[in-house]
């Protein structure tokens, strides 16, 4: 499919910037919010700016990136784009206007930044010069852009766009014309949450500098998506080093076939030949994010080995484009390799990890046996690694008690490590947060867990506090030190309340055996984890135990719906965010059926199954006549993954039974709630239930 296009020349015009200055009211900053007190509120929280996208200049000398800010009274959100030297000097906000910029990167030699904004109503690209001005819009596509990257040569552009792959309902009986039923004929007709009716394609378009056009769709008439929903993007997808071929991530199936399986593949398009050719043949899990390497021997990429598995092992290949060889490179890291790069002399990869609870900086030097060195040390998680020109490498880093800013990091001096960016530091200036430690745990079965402790700040060791144990979601979703706007836990300690953050079974960063203890088992050996994590500091003098809550949200939510049948009475109050349920229902009612399959180990309908049959034996909702404990149940209605009847029906049960119970429910939200004024609502409605029970 070619999509239609008109060429759009020449620069903003006076009354587009009118426009805009017209509309300066509703421009989203920095927030200038008084703390009281130094404690961290709901509305303090949303005042963090948050670093997005960033891109270093091909001279190494400058960085590009965006932050978002919101508006709880507006109930929105908005990005800006930032420029700053490569030392973190001369850090300036280059745009002021209502529209999100996003996906920066440098183009024309460094003289020049390209951005994706929404300003013409659709998203489409964008260049302006580094200090902002002469913004000027490159396309002007239909269906608009959601990705994108240039050329080597300049001469390119390779972006995302939908198309669609479902007919409507509308287009089959056109005298229904505003009908909204959709006729549904196989399986994953909804994902995460949406109805899947159209596709994410790569299209390659022609740049002469001015304008972008003649774009070409190099997966016409296929189905398939690629990147793949709901979380890939411009990532998934690469140009080699002579700009004539693509790398793309695609799963090639649909309907049922895609449902029940996570085998994607590696695909190269030749600009030439119009030939595609799959790199990655013959593995059966995912495999993701290729990159060439700078002298164009040689491609890398994320690949997992074992088909349904979308927890496997993370590992970072190498294939060497003339004899085809591939290379296990990471495989000396007992743990998923996240973001990547390459050395400038192409013999050595850069990535983050998550290990014993922290994501760091490794080095992979390909030309000593594949040796890993770690590069960073400290309470900390780093993502999103790139080259910083010379001997420097660029990341994002967060914890616990700070949002990401970005760091560099000087390999030739001992990996020194210095801060860029100082996007909070004036929210920072307020607060006090809670220490952070980390207690390692004995299990019952005589293994060793980490578990995360946060203390409120201004801890008093001789008073008693109520505590908190946090179940994580995933449930292979690493207990790294990872800052959330929801499940924040320096919030949860500004309320005076101790946080028990266990590292349970089932969580990745302490090898693969522990990483996989909980697939099939998700009634066993971690409820037992948390279990241990929570009894071991309710010996502690400073916390109450007759005070004690649990919370969580989707795995985590079913765990707090399990230990609410079986937590022989020590917690107070429940805590379950789009959690499962009733995974009888749920083994139907989810999109990813290679996720519960795997997972749960097969269908209910299965008496020979073992691992099924434990399973749903273990299901939450049968032991509702074990249910004693105040709890309340958190749920989106636009969550396609736990559906939001999982809740209800617990919270149901709950009323049913006699227990205190209370539901927030959200017409307008997902797994996740992303509205401003949804997520005070939940902090408010959190900490007010938590409040009654355990204060």
């Amino acid at each position: 499919m070619v999509m239609a296009t008109s060429l759009l020349l020449g620069a903003c015009g006076s009354g587009m910037d009118a426009g805009r200055e017209a509309d300066t009211a509703s421009v989203i900053g920095k927030s200038d919010i008084k703390i009281a007190d130094g404690r961290m509120t709901p509305e303090a929280l949303w005042a963090f700016g948050r670093i997005g996208e960033m891109a270093v200049s091909p001279d190494g000398k400058r960085v590009v990136y965006t932050v978002g800010y919101y508006s709880v009274p507006e109930n929105k959100s908005n990005w800006e784009v930032f420029v700053m030297n490569a030392d973190g000097s001369d850090n300036r906000q280059v745009t002021h206007t209502p529209y999100s910029e996003s996906g920066v990167t440098w183009i024309k030699g460094g003289t020049k930044i390209a951005f994706l904004c929404s300003e013409s109503g659709s998203g489409q690209l964008w260049e302006m010069n580094p200090d902002g001005s002469g913004r000027k819009r490159l396309s002007n596509f239909e269906k608009g852009v959601e990705g994108f990257a240039f050329s080597p040569d300049g001469k390119k552009v390779l972006f995302i766009s939908q198309v669609k792959t479902v007919k409507s309902t509308a287009e089959k009986y056109p005298d229904l014309d505003k009908t909204t039923g959709l006729v549904i004929t196989d399986l994953m007709y909804k994902h995460w949450d949406e109805w899947v009716t159209t596709a994410p394609h790569p299209f390659i378009a022609d740049f002469d500098g001015n304008a972008v056009f003649n774009p070409v769709d190099i997966m016409e008439g296929e189905p398939f998506e690629s990147p793949m929903k709901p979380f890939g993007g411009i990532e998934q997808l690469a140009w080699n080093t002579t700009s004539d071929k693509v790398a793309y991530t695609s799963r090639k199936k649909v309907g049922k076939e895609y449902a029940l399986s996570t085998n994607s593949d590696i695909y190269v398009y030749d600009l030439n030949t119009k030939r595609t050719v799959n790199m990655t043949e013959g593995n059966m899990g995912y495999d993701t994010n290729p990159k060439y390497s700078p002298d164009g021997k040689s491609i890398a990429w994320l690949s997992m080995e074992r088909d349904g598995y979308e927890s496997d092992q993370n590992r970072l290949m190498v294939m060497n484009l003339e004899s085809g060889e591939k290379t296990f490179v990471s495989e000396a890291f007992d743990s998923n390799v996240d973001s990547y790069c390459w050395s400038a002399d192409c013999e050595r990869l850069y990535f983050t990890g998550v290990w014993h609870g922290e994501s760091h900086i490794y080095q992979i030097d390909l030309k000593d046996g594949n040796k890993i060195t770690r590069l960073t040390e400290g309470m900390y998680d780093y993502a999103s690694v790139a080259l910083l020109g010379g001997d420097r490498l660029v990341a994002l880093r967060h914890s616990m008690s700070m949002a990401d800013e970005i760091y560099a990091v000087t390999l030739s001096s001992g990996h020194e490590v210095t801060q860029l960016t100082f996007e909070n530091k004036h929210l920072y200036d307020q607060l006090t947060m809670g220490k952070v430690e980390g207690r390692w745990m004995t299990t019952t079965d005589g293994k060793r867990m980490l578990t995360w402790v946060i203390y409120p700040p201004h801890f008093d060791p001789s008073k008693k506090y109520p505590t908190l144990l946090f179940c994580e979601g995933g449930p292979q979703s690493p207990v790294s030190q990872f800052w959330s706007y929801r499940w924040n836990f320096q919030i949860m300690a500004a309320n005076d309340y101790i946080i028990v953050a266990p590292n349970r079974r089932g969580l990745p960063g302490f090898g693969m055996e522990w990483n996989e203890a909980v697939s099939g088992d998700y009634g066993g050996q971690c409820m037992k984890d948390y279990l241990t994590a929570i009894d071991e500091m309710a010996k502690e003098p400073f916390v109450d135990k007759e005070r004690l809550g649990c919370v969580g949200a989707s795995f985590g939510g079913f765990s707090v719906y399990w230990l609410a049948g079986h937590h022989d009475k020590r917690f107070k109050a429940f805590v379950a965010h789009d959690g499962i349920f009733n995974m009888e229902m749920q083994y139907l009612e989810t999109e990813e059926m290679w996720f519960a399959n795997w997972d749960m180990g097969g269908a209910y309908w299965e008496k020979q199954n073992a691992i099924a049959q434990r399973t749903f034996a273990n299901s939450p909702h049968k032991f509702v006549d074990q249910w004693d404990t105040p709890i309340l149940c958190i749920h989106g209605e636009k969550d396609f993954r736990i559906l939001a009847n999982q809740g209800m029906a617990a919270f149901n049960a709950a009323v049913l039974r006699g227990v205190p119970a209370e539901l927030l429910i959200y017409p307008d939200e997902n797994h996740w709630v992303l509205k401003p004024q949804n997520a005070i609502l939940w902090q408010r409605t959190f900490f007010e239930w938590l409040d009654k029970w355990l204060k």
